[in-house]
């Protein structure tokens, strides 16, 4: 049987990320690869208190079909704790999704037509460029530097007419894959071209929760509320096993991503909302995330210390993030990560080429290493092995 594929189908490609994950499953290997939040911060006595409550007090209701909005008291929860990102939200704006990953693909099938251009950092996120390449849009990498986008950049590329972008998604807090944060200074000037030129932002922050000493400036959509969808998960400081994230929407564009949910899934498994909800109640989060940013903080030191002392004299050059799961590291001149990666699975070391990331003139020396769910002693070899490799390939 031949089956015609749709055009969109055509364009759905495999996850460079999970294909070579694959390949850190080997026994040994050491993988700096994934974007994979530490078992070590999973709350599992919590939920384990949470799931009994919840199927003993309201089971019939947490197992039934519910309302594709989303549990109600979770939507209250989630407006009240984006007060911190400067938000004044109300629970009917809030949409609980099936992962934030959800979101993203909501926002394309109700904002982009083939064509449409729309606008991305450089380098973003490998998820988002998935969800949005099947509406055969026109992707637009806009310059970006250590703090974000560039907003002359940005105004320059909104263009006018039928061409004007259709949006810019931007990762302010602790980027995937770079782990950059913008500025207070950058984010007002990249909102005052938004407002200014009419540019709708799609805000995805899921990271932002994981400062290490102060936590970011407040939020894009803040600066810019009737424009800008805002994306959120609790797969990074819960559990990403969950699959449960929200977004918040302006009440004009709000019904047509209800529609899209809807028509996806009818609605988020109503007992992970109501588990997330109960768990999230006595201010159990407040408590639980500062252990998260702790690991965090020593896994990212350890990693920043090793690179100090075994990439000494290779010529590569790497970011110092104050927060988040990841750093971005820059190859030597002439060197390719994609080579290095053969060689480095050969040392018993995995990372993520930095071309995957690139929506258009990829940058193939540079790489993501994630530092969260390798222990300090493995960060400590895997950056021996890791160097190895490079002086093998110099």
């Amino acid at each position: 049987m031949k089956w015609q594929m749709a055009r969109r189908a055509e364009k759905m490609n495999p996850s460079v990320i999970r294909e070579i994950l694959k390949v850190t499953e080997k026994p040994g290997i050491i993988s700096f690869a994934g974007g994979l939040p530490s078992p070590l911060t999973f709350p599992i006595d919590a939920m384990r208190e949470a799931s009994e409550r919840v199927l003993r007090d309201d089971g019939k209701a947490a197992l039934q079909y519910a309302a594709s909005e989303g549990y109600a008291p979770l939507r209250e929860w989630v407006a009240q704790d984006l007060l911190k990102q400067g938000m004044n939200v109300s629970p009917d704006q809030v949409l609980i999704t099936t992962g934030s990953q959800q979101g993203l693909d909501l926002v394309a099938k109700i904002l982009i037509d083939a064509g449409s251009r729309i606008l991305v950092e450089t380098p973003t996120y490998l998820g988002a460029l998935q969800a949005f390449t099947p509406m055969e849009p026109n992707v637009v990498s806009v310059d970006s530097d250590d703090h974000g986008v560039d907003p002359a950049d940005l105004r320059a590329k909104v263009g006018t007419g039928t061409d004007k972008a259709r949006f810019v998604y931007l990762l302010p807090n602790f980027q995937n894959p770079t782990g950059r944060t913008m500025t207070e200074e950058r984010r007002a000037a990249v909102a005052q071209v938004a407002v200014e030129c009419g540019l709708p932002i799609i805000e995805d922050n899921p990271y932002g929760d994981l400062w290490f000493d102060a936590p970011p400036a407040p939020s894009l959509s803040s600066r810019h509320p009737a424009g800008s969808v805002y994306l959120g998960s609790f797969s990074k400081i819960l559990a990403p096993g969950l699959r449960l994230g929200y977004l918040v929407a302006p009440t004009a564009l709000y019904p047509k991503l209800l529609q899209a949910k809807q028509a996806a899934d009818l609605h988020t498994p109503s007992f992970n909302q109501r588990v997330v909800a109960e768990v999230l109640k006595d201010g159990f989060i407040d408590r639980h995330v500062p252990t998260i940013r702790a690991l965090y903080k020593q896994q990212c030191q350890t990693m920043l210390a090793a690179l100090d002392r075994e990439m000494a004299g290779l010529g590569l050059s790497w970011n110092r993030p104050v927060g988040g799961m990841f750093l971005w590291v820059q190859l030597p001149q002439g060197m390719k990560a994609i080579p290095l990666l053969a060689k480095a699975v050969e040392k018993g070391v995995a990372f993520v080429p930095g071309s995957a990331f690139y929506a258009e003139g990829a940058d193939e020396s540079t790489l993501r290493l994630s530092f969260v769910t390798a222990t300090v002693d493995q960060i400590n070899t895997g950056m021996t092995a890791l160097a190895t490799a490079i002086r093998e390939s110099l």
